[in-house]
């Protein structure tokens, strides 16, 4: 039986300031590159799994620009031990075991409804952000099994600098796949080329 989201406003307004303080603490700045223009459907949001932040940037990138009801994934030991995330989001996924369906399922219904967003990290493990190889594991496409309301899917690349600061920047790449149909396969190739691309473009960078 999986952990559901049962979102509390007055918790997740807290977890929004808490989110907001820790960014603006530990990073000297932060940069949205990319275009996103709301179609009012909902959004499944891909992202790379580079560190212990990466919810809280999601987090952060969907209360700045995406303006949706937030949901994401954990592992059931860690929401149990975090409990408080269930109230801003969270629900919960127990690898290689039969509820794991379950919350695969469960994703896919609230992709249902135009006023969420669900934030997923394909690779399925923590990696280096110069690990350039992106390789999804097998929830994607059950997400998207038998998809055939519209949704925007949104490809998500964090990268951090730190250049001449004390503190990292935090750089957040966007890109809206266009798709007929929704092939796990070629969504994990666009998501590679679009990498690179965002690797290519951070090396660039002169302070």
């Amino acid at each position: 039986m999986i952990i559901k989201a049962k979102h509390n406003p007055i918790i997740h307004h807290l977890f929004k300031l808490y989110t907001q303080w820790i960014i603006k603490h530990n990073f000297s700045s932060t940069h949205i590159i990319g275009e996103f223009e709301d179609r009012n459907l909902p959004i499944l949001l891909i992202s790379n799994h580079i560190s212990w932040w990466d919810g809280f940037w999601a987090f952060y990138l969907n209360f700045n620009l995406f303006k949706r009801r937030f949901y994401f994934m954990m592992l059931e030991e860690q929401l149990r031990k975090y409990w408080y995330f269930i109230y801003s989001g969270g629900f919960s996924i127990k690898k290689k075991n039969r509820s794991s369906l379950e919350s695969l399922n469960y994703a896919a219904e609230l992709l249902a409804d135009r006023n969420n967003a669900v934030l997923v990290f394909p690779q399925g493990a923590i990696l280096s952000q110069h690990n350039q190889l992106i390789r999804f594991e097998k929830g994607i496409e059950r997400i998207l099994k038998n998809k055939n309301q519209p949704l925007q899917i949104i490809l998500l690349v964090n990268l951090t600098d730190y250049f001449s600061n004390k503190k990292p920047s935090l750089y957040q790449y966007i890109k809206e796949l266009d798709l007929k149909h929704y092939d796990t396969l070629l969504i994990e190739q666009q998501y590679q080329s679009f990498y690179l691309k965002c690797i290519e473009c951070q090396s660039k960078f002169r302070i």
